[in-house]
């Protein structure tokens, strides 16, 4: 340890700010950190410190038998900063007088964010990603390694997503992140961070298939169930020199918004595996083959069963299933359902749990597939109110368009337009109504409807009633349809991404940096399955956000020290964990630091 003078201006005058700096060896060389601001010192004081200093750095140096380490300057106590004045100096310089502290003026500044930062180092320790970002993004000739820019990126997605140019001039100084990463606040700018996106998006690839393997080793992950879902994600702006950004089906309801689509591959547990990009306008059924084949590549085929719902099925894509001798379970569309309506009239039901009955069949037709009918009691009285409110609608609609019809001569043109617009806006129930339009002698239009009771009749059949289907042959009616709802991991993780790591709206407008924003939330998003399972080992449940923000209320701050020759002692430090706090670290496995160093990533 050593000191080193500071200097800066202040009223036309230079002053010297002094401060207690440690040199250690990281994975990257030599490096300094700054132990304690001690502001400006008196001479006796500066030598008092420096043999304090001396002696930590004389007690670093002994053998390890002696049990010797290298200490604080402010350890066993803080009393002064000086050596006995009984001492002799051995360099014939004056000894320094103890200075006291003055407890009525102690105080704290620069409180920053630290739970957060320092929890998502943690999990970045804990997988390795670390590691995996410095080798395939060596230290080159920029004054901060792209492989710190990208873990600021992700950190910062992890606990307070926003934009680049907030995260340089806001969310980056307020955090403990600077310390922690050794990262100074002048060294991060928009511009810094945009260059980040862009060396970061390259190695996508070797990213997905480094994280895979780490996180099946941490976890003991079972690969053999493979979940496939597609979502879109909006973008602020025209986004024209994008050729991914078309418009298409928008599951955020924003049709007035370009969108890109996103297909996820997640395992059992919703531990993602990886994901494409596609087109806004690409339908979900041209995807299956190329995500398929793109998740073999890597990872091989081996003995996986794919499960994605009836969105992506097609008999094309059935059949290319089939040719690689791929297993499945699939969601089917609804008009299937006809076909078993023998079977669903039929009692040979198996209860799973109360209120959901599952059976096995085959199709009238012959085949050697398995189908899966379900009946759901909840999902029952669900498109029960659903049917009954879209069929109100239906009937006010068509009553005022009939008294329109009989105040007015309407043309059956128009007449037809209004109903074909109010039965679109109500599909649901649309086919439950036959509609008549008739021209009058007078020029009017007549309007009549009835009830459809034979389609009614079959709605009310098949309500809360849905068909899976599956060439997997050897398992129980129970053991497919909970496999298959395991795509509900699927759909979580597109709502974790969209709402908890702000995915959307996308603002970026070229093609590159939305390639990039969207593997910065994959990666936020790996960090976010991670603490979910260190919370599930802990039998905390799967609740990573409401460890997040009681871990969020942790702060560093710098203690300010005046002492009563007039000098302060800076230093910085944690705030202690609060009872619960300390319950949730303990379990987790964490240990809070008490002081504020650097992490060597």
């Amino acid at each position: 340890m050593f000191i080193r003078p500071c200097y800066r201006k202040k009223d036309g005058k230079r002053h010297a700010y002094w401060a207690l700096v440690e040199s250690y060896r990281g994975e990257r060389g030599p490096r300094q950190r700054v132990v304690a601001y001690l502001g400006q010192l008196g001479e006796e004081i500066r030598l008092g410190v420096k043999a304090a200093a001396d002696a930590a750095d004389g007690a670093a140096g002994c053998s390890s038998s002696d049990g010797a380490r290298q200490r604080s300057l402010f350890e066993p106590m803080i009393e002064g900063a000086g050596s006995n004045d009984d001492a002799a100096p051995e360099d014939g310089r004056r000894a320094a007088k103890p200075v006291l502290v003055d407890p009525s003026k102690v105080r704290v500044e620069n409180c920053l964010a630290y739970g957060g930062p320092w929890l998502a180092l943690e999990l970045v320790r804990r997988l390795g990603l670390h590691d995996v970002l410095r080798r395939v993004m060596p230290r080159g000739q920029e004054d901060v390694p792209w492989s710190l820019t990208a873990l600021i990126l992700v950190v910062a997605r992890f606990c307070e997503p926003s934009s680049e140019l907030s995260i340089a001039e806001t969310w980056y100084r307020k955090s403990a992140l600077p310390d922690l990463l050794g990262v100074p606040v002048d060294k991060v700018d928009d511009n810094r961070l945009y260059r980040g996106l862009d060396q970061l998006l390259p190695h996508k690839e070797a990213l997905e298939t480094s994280i895979k393997e780490r996180l099946g080793r941490l976890f003991d992950l079972d690969y053999d169930l493979l979940l496939y879902d597609v979502t879109s994600t909006f973008f602020e702006g025209q986004a024209n020199a994008n050729p991914l950004a078309q418009r298409g089906h928008s599951r955020d309801q924003r049709s007035d918004c370009k969108q890109v689509c996103i297909g996820l591959v997640v395992s059992r547990c919703g531990m993602p595996l990886g994901y494409q990009v596609f087109a806004g306008n690409k339908a979900d059924v041209t995807t299956v083959r190329e995500i398929v084949e793109t998740m073999e590549s890597r990872y091989g085929k081996a003995d996986r069963v794919w499960v994605m719902d009836r969105g992506m099925v097609s008999e094309a894509n059935i059949e290319f299933l089939k040719e690689g001798g791929r297993r499945y379970i699939v969601g089917t569309p609804k008009s299937m359902l006809k076909k078993f309506e023998q079977e669903l009239l039929a009692k040979s039901w198996n209860t799973i749990r109360d209120g959901l009955e599952v059976k096995l069949c085959k199709h009238p037709d012959g085949g050697e597939e398995t189908y899966i009918l379900c009946r759901s009691q909840d999902r029952r009285l669900k498109e029960q109110a659903m049917h009954q409110k879209f069929e109100r609608r239906i009937e006010e609609g068509l009553a005022l368009i009939k008294a329109g019809c009989e105040k007015r001569k309407h043309e059956p043109l128009k007449v037809a337009q209004r109903v074909g617009k109010l039965l679109g806006k109500n599909t649901r129930a649309a086919a439950l109504f036959d509609v008549k339009i008739e021209p009058r002698d007078d020029g009017g239009t007549t309007l009549s409807w009835t009830r459809a009771e034979a389609r009614r009749t079959w709605s009310e059949l098949s309500e809360g009633c849905y068909l899976l289907r599956s060439n997997v042959s050897d398992w129980t009616d129970e053991e497919l349809w909970r496999t298959y709802i395991q795509l509900t991991e699927a759909e979580a993780a597109f709502r974790i991404q969209k709402s908890d790591l702000s995915l959307r709206p996308i603002w970026h407008q070229k093609q590159d940096r939305v390639l990039a924003h969207i593997l910065v939330c994959f990666l936020a998003y790996v960090l976010w399955k991670t603490l979910g399972q260190l919370c599930r080992r802990a039998g905390l449940g799967d609740e990573p956000r409401r460890v997040l923000d009681e871990l969020h209320d942790l702060r560093s701050v710098d203690v300010v020290l005046p002492t009563s020759a007039g000098t302060e002692i800076r230093r910085r430090c944690v705030t202690q964990p609060s009872e619960h706090q300390s319950i949730l670290l303990h379990k987790l496995g964490l240990s809070l630091p008490t002081n504020l160093t650097p992490t060597d990533l």
